[in-house]
């Protein structure tokens, strides 16, 4: 099995837990959740995807049962959509998403960055 997409289908990258933190969601988010990477992955927009403000990702927000979740990728390293996070938001500061989930998910595009910057020298080698 090689590393290459499909024709305008982005590889998905789960980055740290955000396989694992979306399988532990209410199916309802995992099900708006995985529609809106699929979109993603070709190419697509779904409709409750925006930019997150400061950093070069998109943030997928949806509401059920009284809370709200969030979503996290990346589609801006050629031919890969990283999903950088998954969460429940918490936090007290109102719709503004929290500093310590900010940094947690700068952290991850960095790896993310890394790990596209290893995987895109490794196929000219082949």
């Amino acid at each position: 099995m090689t590393d290459q997409p499909e024709p305008n289908r982005r590889i998905v990258v789960w980055v740290a837990s955000s396989r694992k933190d979306i399988r532990d969601m209410p199916p309802e988010v995992r099900r708006e959740f995985g529609q809106a990477i699929d979109d993603a992955e070709l190419g697509g927009k779904h409709p409750h995807a925006k930019p997150l403000k400061g950093i070069e990702a998109v943030e997928v927000v949806t509401d059920f049962d009284g809370d709200t979740f969030r979503a996290v990728y990346t589609v801006k390293l050629e031919g890969y959509l990283y999903v950088l996070d998954a969460f429940q938001k918490k936090s007290t500061t109102g719709r503004k998403t929290a500093v310590v989930d900010i940094d947690r998910i700068k952290r991850r595009l960095a790896a993310a960055k890394e790990n596209h910057r290893m995987r895109t020298a490794t196929q000219g080698t082949g």
